[in-house]
């Protein structure tokens, strides 16, 4: 069976989510989708539920701050909005 996005819950981040996240030092928004391993490709903004960011987003709800450990150091994003398409 094939579901249409309007089935699927768009309130918290999860794989296939389109999550709009704005990091919390810059201001700047930008928006991913959150795909598998092998479908991750940056330049078309789809990251992986297994990188830090992809991992560090799921399950997080609009509103939440999601805490990214980097080499450079903790980021911090809120998540702005979820929906899927």
């Amino acid at each position: 069976r094939v579901l249409h996005a309007s089935e699927l819950d768009d309130s918290e981040v999860r794989v296939l989510s389109n999550v709009t996240i704005r990091n919390k030092k810059s201001g700047k928004d930008i928006t991913y989708q959150l795909v598998s391993e092998s479908e991750a490709d940056l330049k078309s903004k789809k990251i992986s539920v297994n990188s830090p960011i992809g991992n560090g987003l799921l399950g997080k709800k609009v509103g939440e701050v999601a805490v990214i450990t980097t080499p450079r150091g903790d980021i911090e994003f809120e998540i702005v909005k979820i929906t899927i398409e």
